[in-house]
């Protein structure tokens, strides 16, 4: 299966082999099947939240779609800020219909009622947030997958009843945490962009949504960074291979800036960024 997808260069590597790339389509495909058979069960009265996993598999699907597009044509940033808000479509109806709370927690200020703009303002922006800072976190082999992998787990532990809805996409993006952080295989804008919707989808559904954007502070600090950096200069962040490992000579995301002045194996830098995500993740369960 492998084979019939396009080989990109891994260029941190010294060798530049040629990697299977976008196979976060995969991912895409597994997890609708999963949801479907979820919708299907409560149709015979097995499974109760059957149109929890409908809205999640649409939302799935249409971050996937947004990953295709921007695999295919490279869509300029502003293009992909935007898409993600069609999402909040069909999603909002739900939220309407089941959720029915617009009330979001605060660590400071306790429960804040956004009424009518909940719909209009919050969920459009948070679901941008997280399906753009997730697409942004990238670049090194594991990190498109093993910190959001990190999160699922944290909200599949923190959501309760509806955990089953993601256990399909967890045993599937752990699989691919596994291969994609050896090399053998990168997700791709597709598998980043869906991961960043299944995220930020089924947090609004579980009502997580203070743990969600708890657990993204390593990915808003490191979105942050790179659009300072683009807005102040124009450039982009970048990391270099040196003579051991890969090195960095700028502070322009979160990568670049561990890598500032040294030099660390392509995995090390992997394994903190992971470990920054398990660390927030751990404490958004502590105030969940």
């Amino acid at each position: 299966m492998v084979c019939v997808f396009p080989k990109v260069v891994d260029h941190h590597k010294k060798n530049r082999p040629l990697v299977p790339n976008g196979l976060g389509i995969v991912y895409v495909f597994a997890s609708v099947l999963y949801l479907s058979f979820l919708y299907l069960l409560s149709s015979f009265g097995v499974f109760g939240f059957g149109y929890h996993a409908l809205v999640l598999m649409f939302c799935v699907l249409f971050g996937g779609f947004i990953g295709v597009c921007d695999d295919w044509l490279d869509l300029r940033w502003r293009y992909k800020a935007l898409l993600p808000l069609v999402i909040a479509l069909p999603l909002n109806a739900f939220l309407i219909q089941f959720v029915k709370s617009t009330f979001v927690d605060t660590l400071f200020f306790g429960a804040c009622e956004f009424g009518v703009m909940y719909y209009l303002l919050f969920v459009p922006s948070f679901i941008t947030i997280a399906t753009n800072t997730i697409n942004q976190l990238g670049g090194l082999n594991g990190l498109e997958t093993i910190p959001p992998l990190v999160i699922m787990v944290g909200l599949m532990v923190a959501s309760k009843n509806l955990a089953v809805l993601i256990v399909g996409p967890l045993l599937v993006l752990f699989v691919f945490a596994t291969f994609n952080f050896r090399g053998k295989l990168f997700v791709g804008n597709v598998g980043s962009f869906s991961l960043g919707a299944t995220l930020a989808v089924f947090a609004l559904i579980a009502n997580l949504k203070t743990f969600l954007l708890i657990a993204l502070t390593p990915y808003i600090f490191n979105s942050a960074l790179i659009l300072f950096s683009y807005f102040a200069n124009g450039k982009k962040a970048s990391v270099k291979l040196a003579e051991r490992g890969l090195t960095a000579d700028s502070r322009k995301s979160l990568a670049t800036t561990i890598l500032y002045h040294r030099q660390l194996s392509e995995r090390m830098v992997v394994i903190i960024i992971s470990l920054f995500t398990v660390v927030s993740t751990l404490i958004a369960l502590l105030l969940s």
